[in-house]
């Protein structure tokens, strides 16, 4: 099971594992998005043209942003600079602001690696737009290099209701955040892993799955495996050759 909702693309490297290796794959969301109203956004007492710089770290921090701006009809400076933990995601800012007009910098995937970005700017203030549950790595690290930041928190991440999972008995769970390790422990509480192998993508999320007191068997990116698939992939090939 991965914990995503299905790919909308018939061309997604997980239907070609599931072609390949003769696995059924399902896909089922963990957790969902709740946006936080634009009248509990103002009783923050945030003025976002405050703010000369916004750091985004993920595509749902941008989405909500901009839905709050525009909600309270505010709209973002052209002298505004962006920071974005990817290209990726800073990419996905076309679909708000002109591009190639704005300053916009970004990171190759880690927070760590935008510090070094937002450093060179010591000067800005920064508004930080993050869900009410997020890694608190991006706090520590702002604290501990001296920048002057505001967390705005406009969306939570709420566990999914999957009581209709009757039979919850899967060779492998995909996870993608720690929330997602989290919904599993409130909607299976008796769940034991026994065989079952849980990959997780990313730091945060395989340190979960050890808080969680369970075992991580899958882990990307890794050095030889930089998506998830790939990894996926690795390890059905291992389990294969041994089963042979």
């Amino acid at each position: 099971m991965v914990s995503q909702p299905e790919p909308e693309t018939p061309k997604s490297p997980y239907f070609d594992i599931a072609e390949k290796y003769n696995v059924k794959i399902d896909f089922r969301p963990f957790i969902r998005i709740e946006a936080i109203s634009s009248k509990e956004f103002r009783q923050d007492r945030i003025n976002i043209p405050d703010y000369t710089s916004l750091i985004f770290t993920s595509r749902t921090a941008i989405d909500h942003f901009f839905r709050i701006c525009n909600e309270l009809k505010i709209t973002v400076l052209d002298t505004t600079r962006y920071f974005c933990i990817s290209e990726s995601i800073a990419y996905y800012l076309q679909k708000y602001i002109v591009y190639r007009k704005r300053k916009i910098f970004y990171g190759k995937s880690k927070f760590e690696e935008l510090i070094d970005l937002i450093k060179k700017f010591p000067d800005e203030n920064y508004l930080v737009p993050l869900s009410k549950i997020h890694k608190q790595e991006i706090p520590m690290l702002l604290d501990k290099n001296k920048i002057k930041y505001t967390k705005a928190i406009i969306y939570n991440t709420i566990s999914c209701d999957m009581t209709d999972i009757k039979d919850f008995n899967y060779d492998i769970l995909v996870f993608f955040s720690p929330s997602g390790i989290k919904s599993l422990k409130q909607n299976f509480p008796d769940f034991v892993q026994n065989s079952t192998a849980i990959a997780a993508f990313g730091p945060t999320t395989a340190k979960a799955v050890a808080e969680a007191g369970l075992r991580l068997d899958i882990q990307a990116p890794n050095p030889t495996a930089p998506s998830m698939p790939a990894a996926i992939e690795q390890y059905i090939k291992k389990a294969n050759k041994v089963s042979k």
